[in-house]
């Protein structure tokens, strides 16, 4: 045997033992007990990415484009190309138009949306490829509860079955609400919901005390009333938001009613991608 055929071989070998090293890495790296909830800088827009303690992947909503791909490219081993659970809050461009591209990038097992209809080229775009997808597509509705291992996602708003209806003029008011749960954790994603659907929510007596709030639409004065912080109670306040965006986001007094309850803010638009982390007990971020 040659001397440049076997140090082929010896290259491609250890070529090989790193790559099994790095599967494996990563393979522990996903399953380490902890629950794991990156809010993405996105722009103007939401996007969350979850990923519980026995490695599913869930994403809340895709932001506005295709930066969705790029963050989830990061968030997620190379060759894993397959996302357990896609919730869709909305379907305003800012929510839904990054989860077109999911669609159509990777293979999503399962989608929870309010089933809400608007008539533009994005929605229509996103009927299209949950018809090729073939997921398992279900409406959110209060009172659902997703188990994904040992983290409990409880879908408390929409109170009423949107799906059908258009919700073309006030689509934020169809936000699909769900609270994360993962031992003594919990994180309440709002969607755009606001104040007077917050207070429908209020008035149904469901639990929505959080450790973590994502802020309603990206700190709009037309959400998060001190009445809905209030029964939140969080520690950290998430605000997903672009930079020097042209709607006035967040506005200074949601800025100030958060400050007011002593709440932890981070914006993505300061501090960009937000990782939050629970092992059941305490959070690290």
């Amino acid at each position: 045997m040659s001397d440049n055929l076997k140090r082929d071989i010896i290259f491609v070998s250890l070529f090989l033992l790193v790559l099994a090293n790095v599967f494996v890495w990563q393979f522990i790296f996903s399953l380490d007990g902890n629950l794991k909830v990156v809010f993405f800088d996105i722009g103007q827009g939401d996007s969350v990415f979850v990923e519980t303690p026995q490695g599913h992947q869930i994403l809340i909503d895709g932001g506005p484009g295709q930066r969705v791909l790029t963050k989830l490219g990061k968030a997620m081993p190379f060759w894993d190309k397959t996302i357990d659970l896609v919730i869709s809050t909305h379907p305003d461009y800012d929510h839904l138009s990054g989860l077109v591209s999911v669609l159509e990038r990777y293979q999503v097992k399962n989608v929870l949306w309010n089933g809400g209809v608007v008539n533009n080229t994005v929605f229509t775009n996103w009927l299209k490829d949950l018809e090729i997808e073939k997921a398992q597509v279900f409406t959110a509705r209060s009172g659902q509860v997703i188990q994904a291992g040992q983290a409990r996602f409880s879908v408390l708003y929409p109170l009423a079955d949107f799906a059908g209806q258009s919700v073309e003029k006030e689509s934020n008011n169809s936000s699909v609400v769900a609270r994360l749960s993962y031992g003594s954790s919990d994180f309440l994603f709002t969607g755009d919901l606001p104040t007077k659907n917050e207070a429908e929510l209020l008035a149904s007596n469901q639990n929505i005390a959080s450790e973590v709030l994502k802020v309603a639409h990206h700190g709009s004065k037309y959400s998060s009333s001190p009445e809905f912080l209030a029964m939140i109670n969080p520690q950290l306040a998430i605000i997903s938001v672009g930079a020097n965006n042209t709607y006035g986001h967040p506005n200074q007094e949601v800025l100030s009613n958060l400050a007011e309850f002593g709440i932890t803010v981070k914006r993505t638009d300061q501090v960009g991608d937000i990782k939050v982390v629970s092992n059941g007990k305490n959070l690290i971020y």
